[in-house]
């Protein structure tokens, strides 16, 4: 299957790791590397506040998986990384924003730092578009 290396306009490509990798055949697997609140220019998004940074990482994570030829519906599996379990409650209004009450296989890990110092979480997915 060939793979082939993506990232969408409206989303920071980073220098270090793909954002996206496209894996196709009779349908195509997206993997999504963990995204950030960062704005397109690798600004930070929301320093110190939590529902701004997910609504931001929301809006990388759709950008991505629209770049890959998808939609959040092909969204199969999510992992969330949160530096705080208590910003838990603050992410399920955001996250059924996003995917709806009936969510997809979803993963919630706390950790007590992310890449950047002002991160409060980031988000990875894998997507399969079907015929694409």
């Amino acid at each position: 299957m060939p793979k082939q290396r993506y990232c969408a306009r409206s989303v920071f490509d980073s220098p270090a790791y793909s954002q996206g990798v496209k894996v196709s055949g009779p349908g195509s697997t997206l993997y999504v590397s963990g995204q950030v609140a960062q704005d397109s220019k690798g600004r930070i998004v929301g320093k110190g506040d939590f529902a701004a940074q997910a609504e931001q990482v929301m809006k990388n994570l759709k950008a991505m998986v629209e770049a890959g030829g998808g939609k959040l519906a092909d969204v199969v599996k999510l992992t969330f990384y949160l530096t705080d379990v208590r910003y838990r409650a603050d992410l399920v209004p955001i996250r059924e924003k996003y995917f709806g009450p009936k969510l997809p296989a979803s993963t919630l890990i706390t950790t007590p730092a992310l890449a950047h110092p002002d991160y409060l979480l980031e988000v990875e997915c894998i997507a399969f578009v079907e015929g694409k």
